[in-house]
């Protein structure tokens, strides 16, 4: 019996990984996978918070930002107050659909793939171009009333 070879020392032996040595590489992958997960998670929820999915949004996230965007521009000039609040509209807007296309893609992906990020970007300006572009008409056409920005002018 003492000649007998145990398969695992044959396997060290030649070279070859054993089971003790692919237990650290697949709970690495695990955690690897978990935090992916966790990330695009995090990720899907801000991007929803800021997307034109989420009805209520507007009010709590979209409209400061967008405020505060144009808010910024206009100390170059008080004429670029509301043009860039509504630029800034349209970029929290992109923000959000790209924020919540990345982070869907880390949830729902098995495994790590190619991204297309230009097709990516291209999705998120044509589907809040023409979301703000809907908007605005709604608040042209009066079937959506605009806040009062400027009161008495």
């Amino acid at each position: 019996m003492d000649n007998a070879k145990r398969p695992s020392s044959e396997l060290t032996l030649a070279g070859q990984v054993t089971p003790d040595h692919l237990q650290p590489a697949a709970q690495q992958s695990f955690q690897e996978g978990w935090f992916k997960k966790l990330r695009g998670g995090f990720l899907l929820v801000i991007g929803y918070m800021l997307s034109p999915l989420c009805w209520w949004n507007d009010l709590f996230f979209n409209l400061p930002i967008a405020y505060f965007f144009g808010y910024i521009c206009s100390w170059l000039s008080p004429d670029l107050l509301l043009p860039c609040s509504i630029v800034g509209y349209w970029l929290s807007n992109i923000a959000g659909i790209l924020l919540m296309q990345v982070g869907a893609v880390d949830v729902f992906s098995k495994e790590p793939a190619e991204r297309n990020w230009k097709k990516e970007l291209l999705t998120g300006v044509v589907s809040s171009t023409a979301y703000t572009l809907v908007i605005l008409a709604l608040i042209q056409f009066k079937i959506l009333d605009a806040p009062v920005l400027f009161p008495g002018g």
